[in-house]
């Protein structure tokens, strides 16, 4: 890609996918192309660290914690050329736009997030951000039940599938979500 314009890469699956592993990778050589890069979580993701994003399996890079689009814009330093978004279906809509103004000036952006709620419906900002990107890579987990590529995040309560109408965003790791098949996702309406 010509590295004078900008553009989006959307990395997008259900939880244990790998997201942010692969958005790290991305950032990590980029550093090592000497390109200037800051990267960006919403501060409600404080699972493992408020000032990284980590991965499941530990990978971790620095990230500024921020509570709505307007801080990245707040925060965004004038020579960077590539910015990482972590869990970016955690903020506001506002993101979108935020995001075609940084990719208009020229740079990269990465964004990662669910594509899909532990419903299995479209979550929050991913559905327009995946149209509108110049490359995307939608990455599977493994199902928990059968060992089949997974697609889903199935939230648990007690060890049972959540109810259709629980919130969509509770922040949470292995203790209470699973990756899972389409076969094996389950998501009770009554």
């Amino acid at each position: 890609m010509d590295h004078n314009s900008g553009w989006l890469e959307v990395v997008c699956g259900s939880m244990f996918s790998g997201k942010t592993e692969e958005m790290i990778r991305r950032l990590r050589r980029a550093v090592i192309a000497k390109q200037k890069v800051q990267v960006f979580k919403p501060k409600i993701d404080d699972r493992y660290d408020e000032q990284r994003v980590t991965s499941h399996a530990g990978l971790d890079f620095e990230a500024i914690p921020i509570t709505s689009s307007g801080d990245l814009v707040q925060l965004l330093n004038d020579d960077t050329t590539v910015v990482g978004i972590d869990e970016t279906q955690f903020l506001d809509d506002g993101i979108i736009a935020v995001i075609e103004k940084l990719v208009e000036k020229g740079i990269r952006v990465i964004a990662t997030g669910l594509d899909m709620d532990f419903r299995g419906e479209p979550f929050g900002c991913m559905p327009i951000l995946m149209a509108k990107a110049e490359k995307v890579d939608k990455v599977q987990a493994i199902c928990m039940v059968c060992g089949e590529p997974a697609s889903r995040t199935q939230r648990l309560v007690d060890g049972k599938p959540a109810h259709y109408n629980d919130p969509v965003i509770i922040v949470g790791a292995a203790e209470m979500y699973e990756a899972r098949c389409r076969k094996h996702h389950e998501v009770p309406r009554s």
